[in-house]
């Protein structure tokens, strides 16, 4: 781990009480069956890392509208920390085609080199992967053992604290796997589903909390239900909760008391890295997106513009602005209601319910939100950035017309792109 160990919040009263947090830099395996609470912990785990002002990265299999109805449940608005970039949320498609091609572990392993390729990216404080079973499905089990363990050191290196939520296992196969990662976690949580409710109401059984390193207070059983707007909770007997922790248990209380919620600060820097949307799509969402747009101007009349953004590249090379750095300034200056994509070094920037005036008012916004408010600089970067602007009309017929036009223009025909200061 990079930082000193230290202990902090879970979001987890009962392991809290008990182990007095979790290690910052940590690993922690929670296993449950389908229904028994486990997405529910994953997101209280990622609410209290938000409390604490903590980046989260949050990878799922899941609908991004189901997530949000789960973290209703927990009366966590987790679409107002995703729009703050505090938890980021990654969706992971299921390895569909991992089983159709001669070595399946080969295929999976790159799945678990891109956690630590998307946490290089956005360098996180905790992570949760909800859930990672599809993805752990190995024939060589001394291979996947070899795969997990240097995802979790490189993870732990950059003092990353993590929770990873597998499913209960079924099989023996699928044993001997849980087995082979979960002796290399820092600790493991166990979900044991009771099959009736408490008092006639509530969800719930017996979550077991176990050490694999460090938590000398050892292991400890308790029973738990999903109460709604809380989640998973439960309540040790007294006599269970080592009196040493009391001091931590009341600290980490007062933390979260009075942990302020997010406030930017005046940093420019700081504005361009927290306060966007998260309406930036990959390419193959971006055109299902635009063509849902085509059919209901067509059907409608409601207008939209296509604007590809284009970065001069010695403005990269000289380090005056970077492609990322255009980005932030991009989401800043856009509405909810617009849709992002990067492909191939051009920024698609779909402007939704548009009008005569939507490009110019975007562009002076853009002006406006750049890294830096230095007059010079603003005009430098100024002069190295162009546009390719389409308005919708009845001749086009589908997205990929739209995107490829504006990508082979970029690269094709530099000159169709005109300098921004001729629009303002």
């Amino acid at each position: 781990m990079a930082g000193s160990v230290r202990l902090i919040p879970s979001g987890f009263e009962f392991v809290d009480d008990v182990w007095g947090g979790i290690y910052r830099g940590g690993s922690y395996m929670l296993i449950g069956a389908r229904k028994s609470g486990r997405t529910l912990m994953g997101l209280q785990f990622a609410l209290e890392a938000a409390k604490q002002k903590e980046v989260c990265l949050y990878f799922t299999n899941m609908r991004p509208k189901d997530l949000m109805i789960q973290a209703a449940s927990l009366n966590f608005d987790i679409q107002s920390y995703m729009n703050h970039n505090l938890i980021i949320v990654v969706r992971v498609a299921p390895p569909n085609d991992a089983y159709a091609v001669p070595n399946p572990d080969n295929y999976l392993i790159d799945y678990l080199r891109d956690i630590i390729t998307v946490v290089e990216q956005y360098n996180p404080s905790r992570i949760i992967f909800d859930e990672l079973t599809p993805y752990i499905g190995f024939r060589n089990i001394e291979l996947l053992k070899d795969t997990f363990l240097n995802t979790l050191e490189t993870i732990e290196e950059r003092d990353v604290t993590s929770f990873f939520v597998v499913g209960e296992p079924a099989t023996e196969k699928a044993q001997q796997i849980i087995n082979a990662i979960s002796q290399y976690v820092t600790g493991v949580f166990q979900l044991r589903k009771s099959q009736s409710k408490i008092n006639n109401r509530f969800h719930g059984g017996n979550i077991i909390i176990t050490p694999n390193v460090g938590h000398t207070e050892g292991q400890f059983n308790f029973k738990y239900r999903i109460e709604p707007f809380k989640g998973v909770t439960t309540a040790p007997d007294v006599d269970d909760v080592p009196s040493k922790y009391a001091d931590i248990k009341n600290s980490l209380a007062a933390q979260q008391k009075t942990a302020p919620h997010y406030v930017y600060t005046q940093s420019k820097q700081d504005k361009n890295e927290r306060e966007v949307f998260n309406n930036v799509y990959n390419y193959n969402d971006f055109l299902l997106i635009l063509n849902n747009q085509i059919a209901l101007y067509k059907s409608t009349g409601q207008t939209f513009n296509l604007v590809s953004v284009k970065l001069n590249a010695m403005a990269q090379t000289q380090g005056l602005i970077s492609l990322n750095q255009l980005q932030n300034s991009v989401q800043l200056s856009t509405e909810r209601k617009d849709k992002i994509c990067i492909k191939d070094n051009v920024l698609m920037l779909l402007i939704v319910r548009s009008n005569p005036n939507s490009v110019v008012h975007f562009l002076s916004r853009l002006k406006s939100n750049l890294p830096s408010d230095d007059i010079d600089y603003v005009e430098t970067v100024w002069e190295n950035i162009s546009i390719l602007n389409i308005e919708v009309n009845q001749d086009i017929e589908n997205a990929e017309e739209l995107t490829e036009e504006s990508l082979n223009k970029a690269h094709q025909d530099p000159g169709s792109y005109l300098p921004v200061n001729k629009f303002i």
